[in-house]
């Protein structure tokens, strides 16, 4: 069938033969289709394929971000979560330790002929009852009363922490719930893209690698000397302005290094990033505390002009400012793109510009 028919051998390098190996997915080209067949739906051409998964994988960065967002929210309300409850542990031993001095109290007071009102309601099961007594406070010592009133004053703040623990663990249970839907809707459109994938065959694939090399080649700046040693700066052919500062020098010297690690939603390194994450971790390994999401990012330095950019700012694109590079120079940047394509190298002008932030 022409679904095995082995395909013409030919020879790719570099960013062809990443993206060929990609395009693969599920491997050889007698992956099933709908129709039983290796081919691509013939409703569809290699060119209409390409175009959907491209959207599907815009769809699923933009869900993305929003992951990385709400994981960001879910993980400080869990460590809030964790300080009320150490807090509350706390107050809990000061009021048992408060409770054991006035039992000490008490046992006194029997050897002695009595247990005072007050001291029972140290004792009781059910203090805060006993406390709305009007006459309590006329019947306790002034020193037995201060203690009371010391229990007292533990138990509401014990009561108002656990008020507190509720509400953030309401608000992390309402995270992790925004978690699961963005996961799922993340997973769905990676899935569908790989699926319409696995219907081209390999021919196909190529074709659709050489096409994209091209592209990439055209809008490329560098020569393909500079393209096949990427992970270490090269002289570009028109020099590039200098990065502004020593934070940025560094941030695009990381960028750098990570040319060819895999694009993997919600990672931010060492070995895998998006495309926030490559950002954040760039800027983590100059010493600089960036937020998680491109949404963020874009607010946490200047402003900068397009005409204005240096090495180290930080690029965003599309209106939704769902996606975010680290400029290198001449035109360039280095950004995480999308499932299909690993951290690399690329014209700014490939995606609709929407602003960038010099990180200071």
């Amino acid at each position: 069938m022409a679904a095995h028919r082995k395909p013409r051998q030919r020879l790719l390098t570099g960013r062809a033969a990443r993206t060929a190996a990609t395009l693969a997915l599920a491997g050889a080209a007698s992956v099933t289709a709908l129709d039983g067949t290796g081919h691509a739906d013939p409703r569809l051409s290699p060119a209409e394929v390409k175009s959907k998964v491209d959207a599907l994988h815009r769809e699923a960065e933009i869900a993305t971000e929003k992951y990385n967002g709400a994981k960001e929210k879910a993980e400080k309300a869990e460590a809030s979560l964790g300080e009320l409850r150490d807090e509350a542990a706390r107050k809990t031993a000061e009021l048992n330790s408060a409770r054991e001095s006035l039992g000490s109290y008490a046992a006194a007071q029997y050897r002695t002929g009595g247990i005072d009102p007050s001291v029972q309601l140290a004792l009781s099961s059910d203090p805060e009852q006993f406390l709305d007594g009007a006459s309590f406070a006329d019947r306790a010592g002034h020193r037995q009363a201060a203690a009371i009133r010391g229990v007292r004053k533990k138990l509401r703040q014990l009561d108002q922490l656990h008020a507190e623990a509720d509400g953030h663990l309401s608000a992390l249970r309402s995270r992790q719930a925004e978690l699961r839907k963005h996961k799922n809707t993340i997973t769905g459109k990676l899935g569908e893209a790989e699926r319409l994938l696995s219907r081209l065959t390999a021919e196909q694939r190529t074709r659709l690698a050489d096409a994209e090399q091209r592209t990439q080649l055209a809008g490329d700046g560098t020569d393909r000397v500079t393209r096949a040693h990427t992970r270490t700066p090269q002289p570009q052919p028109h020099a590039p302005s200098k990065a502004p500062n020593a934070r940025a020098a560094a941030a695009v010297s990381y960028a750098y290094k990570a040319i060819g690690s895999p694009y993997v939603w919600g990672a931010t390194g060492p070995n895998a990033f998006d495309c926030s994450g490559l950002a954040q971790a760039a800027y983590r390994a100059a010493g600089v505390s960036l937020p998680r999401t491109t949404y963020a990012q874009i607010a946490a330095g200047e402003r900068v002009a397009r005409s204005a950019l240096r090495p180290g700012d930080l690029v965003f694109f599309y209106s939704g400012i769902s996606h975010v590079g680290i400029y290198v120079g001449n035109g360039q940047m280095i950004h995480a793109p999308n499932p299909s394509a690993p951290v690399r190298l690329a014209p700014i002008d490939q995606m609709p510009f929407a602003g960038a932030t010099r990180v200071v």
